[in-house]
């Protein structure tokens, strides 16, 4: 099997617990540190999968590797190579493929918040195992629409638009990925960024609060949720 390329934007952002999920699917995967300011690597026929992580920047940013990543989401959409998206991520793979993304009015959604499946979702697949109300944590303040042709799977009270699937492609504006030293990390870095005015936005010791019990239903929820997206990543690479 080919491996998986995880791209990172910046050094405390890595694939934390994703890299030890496909490890332990003896899934290979190779990490490129764009935050080392490293050129994009626009090959798709070398990978069995693309993964986008997150960032405290802007898709909208007019950067050259951001364009040269969202011209990278658009040739593996066409060579049919799956995608998964965290955050910055998704919202990369939304833009790219006709979604919007933009500064919530909301303000910023920081901490630990329930998911719930949208209604009648029309591919009901990917959640399945999971509880009705899906703990996971985030940390933005942009959100995405959707591109064209796409299925919504997941919403909120602070963010309507969680998590989308198109294909085998999926896009999250939360991240399953994190592991308890993460979020100490970015409590570090970008604690005293958080607009504790946002309703939506958690003080530091709520962030920490119960926190080992947390992280296991985080990883609980990314076990399924990463699993379906693999499933479909093993389909690709078999053929």
């Amino acid at each position: 099997m080919k491996p998986i390329r995880i791209f990172r934007h910046q050094v405390c952002e890595g694939p934390g617990y994703l890299g030890h999920f496909l490890d332990r699917e003896e899934v290979p995967w190779r990490m490129v540190c764009l935050d080392e300011r490293i050129e994009v690597p626009m090959a798709v026929d070398d990978v069995s999968a693309l993964v986008f992580m997150g960032g405290n920047m802007s898709v909208n940013d007019p950067l050259q590797w951001i364009a040269q990543e969202l011209e990278l989401v658009r040739r593996a959409h066409e060579k049919g190579v799956p995608m998964m998206g965290v955050c910055f991520g998704g919202q990369l793979i939304s833009k790219a493929l006709g979604g919007s993304v933009r500064p919530s009015e909301r303000g910023m959604e920081v901490g630990w918040h329930n998911m719930h499946r949208v209604a009648d979702c029309a591919e009901p697949e990917w959640l399945e195992g999971l509880p009705e109300d899906i703990l996971t944590f985030h940390w933005h303040g942009e959100t995405f629409d959707p591109p064209p042709g796409s299925t919504l799977l997941l919403e909120n009270r602070c963010f309507p638009n969680q998590a989308f699937v198109l294909g085998d492609h999926l896009g999250m504006q939360f991240h399953l990925e994190m592991t308890a030293r993460m979020i100490f990390g970015w409590i570090d870095a970008y604690g005293q960024k958080v607009d504790l005015d946002s309703h939506c936005a958690q003080t530091m010791s709520e962030m920490t609060s119960h926190l080992n019990d947390r992280i296991g239903r985080l990883h609980q929820s990314a076990d399924v949720i990463f699993g379906r997206w693999l499933e479909r990543v093993r389909r690709y690479a078999a053929a």
